[in-house]
């Protein structure tokens, strides 16, 4: 290989296999989605797009069961109207409980997750039956909600009524969008009527089984020009 030429993954190499390549420590290493297996570059994604913020899903079945569980390709997407997006990817080639609820529905919670909540909502996200509720097998207190049917979660500080505004079908992918309808937000992360970031401690989502607490914040203003 010529001095200061980044490396490339050959074609058919597994992504897991770049960092054995042989490359000049100068140079980048440079990835090729089409030559590695789809599993090997969503956990390089994983491992690069962080923090990512936590969506705790809350959905009723059109027969009543509820279902709760946590999304991380998740964010903000518009202010006016007020639109949140999640991407629910199928599992084991079929949809996602979540995904058929809200489509079946139409309405959905967004809760957030702080670090108290984390180990529950981490149960939540196991590979459990249709007929399941990780409401009981969380022990996760259902709380109705104002203008939507699924439940907020009780323990959650914040808590987003949302209605679907549109499904993208992208690959393996349905991207959500849910426009906010109500928003719920415990006194004991306020400061002066807005959220505390230091009250919040918000869980984030890292590669693997990472997460990551926010408790460290750096304030840098926007320059005036």
């Amino acid at each position: 290989m010529a001095s200061g030429a980044p490396a490339r993954l050959a074609r058919g190499a597994c992504l897991r296999d770049a960092p054995r390549l042989v490359h000049d420590p100068r140079a980048p290493m440079i990835l090729d989605p089409a030559s590695a297996s789809p599993g090997a570059f969503y956990q390089f994604m994983i491992g690069v797009v962080v923090p990512r913020p936590i969506a705790f899903v809350s959905t009723v079945s059109a027969e009543g069961r509820l279902n709760v569980a946590p999304f991380s390709f998740f964010n903000a997407i518009a202010s006016q109207p007020p639109l949140i997006g999640i991407s629910i990817n199928k599992r084991g080639g079929e949809p996602e409980d979540t995904r058929g609820n809200i489509q079946a529905t139409g309405e959905f919670v967004v809760n957030s997750v702080n670090e108290p909540l984390g180990a529950r909502m981490v149960q939540a996200s196991g590979d459990w039956a249709a007929d399941v509720s990780e409401f009981e097998v969380t022990r996760l207190t259902p709380v109705p909600s104002d203008v939507v049917k699924p439940p907020r979660v009780g323990e959650s500080p914040v808590s987003l009524e949302c209605r679907l505004h549109q499904a993208i079908e992208m690959g393996n992918t349905v991207f959500v969008v849910g426009e906010i309808l109500r928003a719920h937000v415990k006194d004991e992360v306020l400061t002066d009527g807005r959220v505390d970031i230091a009250k919040l401690r918000p869980l984030a989502r890292l590669g693997g089984d990472g997460y990551s607490v926010v408790r460290d914040v750096i304030h840098m203003s926007r320059p005036k020009v």
